[in-house]
């Protein structure tokens, strides 16, 4: 497939501070692909990158095969949507969707009608007369949206679009970047430090740590097969099982991991494939559609169990806090994790 960004060994340092420390990434043309990681962790640093705002200390960043260092921001074929939307106030909608197309110099007839176009894309025909301060949260994104898609870019950058909206007009909006995408069929990538976010769209996810790379891979390995540890307690909940416990248990010292949903209270004889341990229950959190337990282990360390309620079956209520109680998993959940970062992918 031919790629749409190219990171090789990408460094930049801000004085003695690595914001980006030795990143190789290729980005296909056409995917959706998320940075995910904390704050500071060096994910929107490379989206500024791509973007031009930013210039590598080191090594080399390609655009289409194209090397970019020489390139400023407006001869990248790539546009920007901000979190915090950046739009004009005195400006309607339809002339802060057109004004990129005016700044190119493309005449008033043409600029308009590609405006309304990108409108009706996001599903905002007929609201090119208001003002931004008349629309909601989720509409003035939706222009932001538009304004960035109006230029035709082949890659377009969305730096934690997401994050002002509330919880029900986020999840809304991930279905719709992600039908939009792929009508366009352009590449997306797409900063996050919400998990849930980069899951729920990517085709992949590059996981950020302290200015590198720790995973690369497709949001089902992601979760059932973190490489690190960080990882595997960043993306979702894990139980990370370390040093004599883990050597006791797996018969290997290096750490592995157990997802809370894959651990189960015990009942009957333990099969072979089986690994047990005991504890004291410490919390129970009712969660809904699940029911979350603490059970504190011998060696002092919290395991994390998940169980499915549904209409029949309350699980909060067959066990108290205080209680002794065995849990088990099977061997095959199990993951093995490494503790260094990677680097690169």
């Amino acid at each position: 497939m031919t790629l749409a960004v190219q990171f090789t060994n990408v460094s930049r340092l801000f004085g003695e501070v690595k914001a980006v420390d030795r990143v190789s990434i290729d980005i296909q043309d056409g995917e959706f692909f998320s940075m995910l990681g904390p704050s500071g962790s060096g994910k929107t640093t490379c989206l500024r990158l791509i973007a031009g705002f930013e210039q590598p200390s080191a090594g080399s960043i390609r655009i289409h095969g194209e090397e970019a260092a020489h390139l400023p921001p407006y001869q990248r074929d790539v546009n920007t949507v901000f979190q915090d939307y950046a739009l004009f106030p005195h400006m309607n909608v339809r002339d802060n969707v057109a004004y990129g197309l005016k700044v190119k110099g493309i005449g008033k007839t043409e600029r308009l009608k590609r405006a309304e176009a990108s409108l009706e894309m996001v599903a905002l025909g007929g609201y090119g007369e208001r003002k931004p301060v008349q629309l909601s949260g989720g509409q003035r994104q939706r222009v932001a949206l538009a304004r960035a898609l109006v230029n035709r870019p082949r890659v377009l950058l969305l730096d934690e679009p997401l994050g002002a909206l509330d919880l029900k007009l986020r999840e809304q909006m991930q279905g719709e970047l992600k039908k939009l995408q792929r009508q366009l069929g352009i590449t997306f990538i797409f900063v996050t430090h919400d998990q849930t976010e980069a899951l729920s769209m990517s085709d992949r996810v590059a996981v950020f740590n302290k200015g590198r790379i720790e995973q690369v891979d497709s949001p089902r390995n992601l979760y059932m097969k973190p490489a690190t540890t960080f990882v595997a307690e960043f993306v979702g909940t894990s139980n990370v099982i370390r040093g004599d416990l883990a050597r006791q248990l797996s018969g290997n010292p290096q750490p592995f991991s157990i997802r809370p949903e894959h651990v189960r209270f015990a009942e009957g004889p333990l099969a072979s494939h089986e690994i047990e341990v005991s504890g004291l229950l410490h919390d129970i959190q009712y969660q809904g559609s699940a029911t979350r337990y603490e059970l504190k282990l011998e060696n002092g360390q919290t395991l994390n169990i998940s169980q499915a309620n549904n209409q029949w079956i309350d699980s909060s209520a067959q066990h108290q806090t205080g209680q002794r109680l065995r849990a088990r998993w099977a061997r095959e959940a199990m993951v093995q994790l490494h503790d260094t970062l990677a680097g690169g992918v």
